[in-house]
């Protein structure tokens, strides 16, 4: 084969140069004849010559890119038939000598023939290539069945059964189905059901036997997974209708849940304003009600100093008084004793006198004389005790008198604390003032919430001193609602840093 084909390509190429070298000549004395100048004749048969070439190398190009143009190789095979006729007519009328004639025309003939050979050999071998060669049906199947090979022809065509053994197979297969068929009804195919006789029907549409047998349960399986496929499809709308209706759902929800949070910031921020009124409202009326009661713990104060002086003054006159009383009762217990001695001589004189008195006399004088002794012990007996009902009274006096100063003392502490109690509430009170005003001017600024918490924690720090580390993280997580002890840290640290810039409420 690598002979042969080496063979053919020398001597194709060879026919084609001494053809075209034999024409080149002929051609240029013809162009010279019709009248073209010297410098354009030799061109001529170059152009047509260079023509036949270019158009069938076209047509091999675009054969191999499975394109093929069928005009490229008529116009190859047009200028082909002008080059013979220029060449056969170049010795005068083809009539007077046709083998002159034809000894001039040949040339191009055998080239354009051995290009056509090389052309079939190219376009078999892409149709191999690419899978789409065909065979043909033999020669002696047309001349012995004139009438049933077109039919056969025409299957393989319409169908594109290419390989002819292929399309003998098929209807021999199809002819001893149609035979079994016969013997199994007898002979009477009308016996024989619509699924049976789909392959005589089939056949026709280029189905072998077993693809058209197969036709019924395949139809069948193609229709069930159509109507899985529907109901996928169905099942699948309805999931995404559910989606979209739960997205809108989340979606109306979280709409909702916005508008909520938007409403329950106004409301916080009226509340809070409210709050901050009524906190200013309530701290002046503490500090006046705490202003009054220090007043008035005052009045009482006063009142009760007044009446612990009173009662000591009354106790130091009880005092005096039971000393009066004691100093009388001394100055009568005396004159009692006095009178003892007194009675005791009168006795003795009245017994050195009367020494004839009886002694029932003298027993009676003794009695009297008791009887006094008796009254003098019992007045001092009593002086005693109002002597200590005194002392009682001026040791109740004195401690009235502390209780007073404890009292004026308490209300000290009171009216003091009043006062601290009014200064942390016009602390609070400016506070409050300058929070709200913040919270405008971040209003207005529009500041992002995290702006908002880093200044609401420096005006923290403003009032607890201008130390950070005087607000403790818990407070910071309290005021602002943060569950992260870091994120408290940050907002504290950023607050710092703002207030090192110069921030001020």
């Amino acid at each position: 084969m690598t002979a042969l084909s080496f063979a053919a390509a020398v001597g194709g190429t060879l026919v084609g140069i001494i053809g075209f070298a034999m024409s080149y000549s002929t051609l240029a004395k013809v162009a010279l004849s019709w009248g073209f100048s010297s410098e354009l004749a030799p061109w001529f048969p170059v152009g047509v010559d260079a023509s036949i070439i270019a158009f069938l190398a076209l047509d091999l190009y675009l054969i191999r890119k499975d394109t093929p143009w069928p005009v490229l190789r008529l116009a190859a095979h047009a200028m082909t038939a002008a080059t013979i006729w220029f060449n056969a007519s170049s010795q005068g009328q083809i009539t007077d000598d046709p083998v002159q004639a034809a000894s001039h025309g040949v040339m191009p003939f055998l080239f354009v023939i051995g290009v056509e050979a090389a052309r079939r050999l190219f376009i078999k071998k892409t149709q191999l290539e690419a899978g789409t060669a065909t065979d043909r049906i033999p020669l002696h199947r047309w001349i012995l069945s004139p009438i049933a090979t077109p039919r056969f022809y025409r299957r393989m065509r319409l169908h594109g059964i290419a390989s002819y053994p292929e399309m003998i197979r098929r209807q021999q297969e199809l002819t001893g189905y149609e035979q079994w068929l016969k013997r199994k009804y007898h002979g009477d195919l009308s016996k024989a059901s619509d699924d049976e006789k789909l392959p005589m029907k089939m056949a026709a549409h280029g189905y072998t036997v077993s693809e058209a047998l197969a036709l019924p349960e395949q139809q069948e399986r193609e229709a069930e997974k159509r109507k899985e496929e529907a109901e996928r499809r169905r099942l699948d709308a309805e999931t995404r209708r559910k989606v979209a209706q739960k997205k809108a759902e989340a979606e109306e929800l979280e709409a909702d849940g916005e508008l909520e949070a938007v409403r329950a910031r106004v409301d916080g921020q009226k509340a809070e304003a409210r709050a901050r009124a009524r906190a200013q409202a309530g701290a002046a009326e503490r500090a006046a009600e705490l202003e009054e009661q220090a007043m008035e713990t005052a009045l009482v104060a006063e009142a009760r100093a007044r009446e612990a002086e009173a009662l000591r003054k009354e106790a130091q006159e009880r005092e005096a008084q039971a000393a009066a009383d004691v100093r009388a009762a001394e100055l009568e217990r005396q004159a009692a004793e006095k009178r003892k001695a007194a009675a005791e001589a009168d006795r003795v004189a009245a017994a050195e006198d009367q020494a004839v008195e009886t002694a029932t006399m003298a027993e009676a004088r003794r009695r009297a004389a008791e009887a006094d002794q008796a009254a003098a012990e019992t007045e001092k007996a009593a002086a005693e005790a109002r002597r200590h009902a005194a002392e009682a009274e001026r040791r109740a006096a004195e401690e009235a008198e502390r209780q007073a100063a404890a009292d004026a003392r308490t209300q000290e502490a009171r009216q003091r604390e009043a006062e601290a109690e009014k200064a942390a509430a016009e602390k609070r009170l400016a506070a409050a003032e300058i929070e709200r005003r913040a919270v405008e001017i971040e209003d207005a600024a529009k500041l992002t919430p995290r702006e908002r918490a880093v200044r609401r924690v420096a005006r923290m720090i403003l009032t607890a001193g201008g130390e950070p580390d005087q607000v403790l993280l818990a407070d910071i997580q309290r005021e602002l609602a943060v569950s992260s002890t870091d994120t408290a840290s940050k907002y504290r640290q950023e607050a710092a840093e703002l207030l090192r810039e110069g921030y001020q409420p």
